[in-house]
């Protein structure tokens, strides 16, 4: 597997978190640096950690995960989608995908990352060597954490022109990332 392979993969899995990360940027005021980084690290981490958990498991266990993984994003997203649409007509200022809330962050940044869970045991069956491996979760680290930062400040841009509105959108956004999961997998 080339470099340039690589980074298209870390791109092709960056996208969800890109989307729930425009979310999430719609839905925060005032992001201080500290809690920005934070959470582009813990979106890049998660999305790492499950392709290195794909790849140790390896082909092992895939007809277990293949089952249900689609059936587990979308219940993630849609719930967290849901919730925001239900807040966005209650008249207070309730945020569903305030990634400041730790659980809501990590719930949020597994819900994008169990596409790497395949990836890393697609790698392990194509015997990618520890070297290649290590590039490969550093690589997608970088793109998924690049992506969360980028969504973070379109979201904040979308939500100063939308205004309330944006946590409707944010929900209809999540439930059909979700919805997309599910299509995807159960026509594939």
């Amino acid at each position: 597997m080339s470099f340039l392979e690589i980074l298209l993969l870390a791109v092709g899995l960056s996208f969800d978190t890109l989307a729930i990360s425009i979310v999430g940027g719609m839905c925060l005021k005032d992001l201080k640096p500290g809690r920005n980084i934070a959470i582009i690290c813990t979106f890049g981490l998660v999305q790492a950690f499950f392709m290195l958990l794909g790849w140790i498991l390896g082909g092992s266990f895939v007809h277990y995960i293949e089952a249900y993984d689609h059936w587990v994003a979308f219940a993630l997203l849609a719930f967290i989608g849901g919730k925001m649409i239900l807040d966005s007509r209650k008249p207070s200022e309730a945020r569903t995908v305030d990634l400041m809330d730790t659980s809501k962050l990590l719930l949020a940044s597994v819900a994008t990352s169990i596409d790497a869970l395949a990836v890393g045991i697609t790698m392990a069956a194509l015997q990618l060597d520890v070297r290649r491996t290590v590039l490969a979760l550093v690589t997608v680290f970088a793109v998924t954490a690049a992506a969360s930062e980028l969504g973070l400040k379109g979201g904040e841009w979308v939500s100063r022109l939308i205004g309330k509105k944006s946590s409707l959108l944010g929900g209809l956004v999540l439930i059909a990332i979700g919805a997309k999961i599910l299509i995807e997998h159960l026509t594939a």
